[in-house]
């Protein structure tokens, strides 16, 4: 596989990985609204800024499939915003405040994801693999 070649594949890779989480969160945040038991007590506006933001996650990937250097934008300004979450849960933990330790290691999983997503389309755009993935 080509240089170029192999640089496409993993933007789309991305992208990908970026709307399968998206779509992911979807379901599982529709699913406690709907009354599903997760095993453990959920901060009602936790989950309805994750559910949310599965929605986000579907559109930046959508976005980081036709434009790469959009996408990364997206992706950074989605990892600072849970980032920013996962911050203030742990406060809000550390001071003893009723956060699951189960949302707490979602919140980590979910702001890790997006710092690989975002981290892997700025490595790529950082190469020069052809303007037609430019946004």
């Amino acid at each position: 596989m080509n240089r170029s070649r192999y640089f496409r594949v993993c933007h789309k890779a991305l992208a990908i990985l970026a709307i399968l989480f998206g779509a992911v969160t979807i379901l599982a945040g529709f699913r406690v609204l709907a009354g599903a038991d997760p095993g453990y007590v959920v901060s009602p506006p936790l989950l309805i800024y994750n559910t949310v933001m599965g929605f986000t996650y579907v559109g930046v990937g959508a976005i980081a499939w036709r434009s790469l250097d959009f996408g990364k934008y997206g992706a950074s300004v989605i990892f600072l915003l849970n980032l920013i979450v996962l911050a203030a849960l742990f406060i809000a933990y550390v001071a003893g405040s009723a956060v699951a330790v189960e949302s707490l290691l979602a919140m980590m999983l979910r702001t890790v994801v997006w710092f690989v997503i975002f981290v892997g389309l700025w490595w790529l755009s950082r190469r020069d693999f052809g303007s037609e993935q430019r946004g």
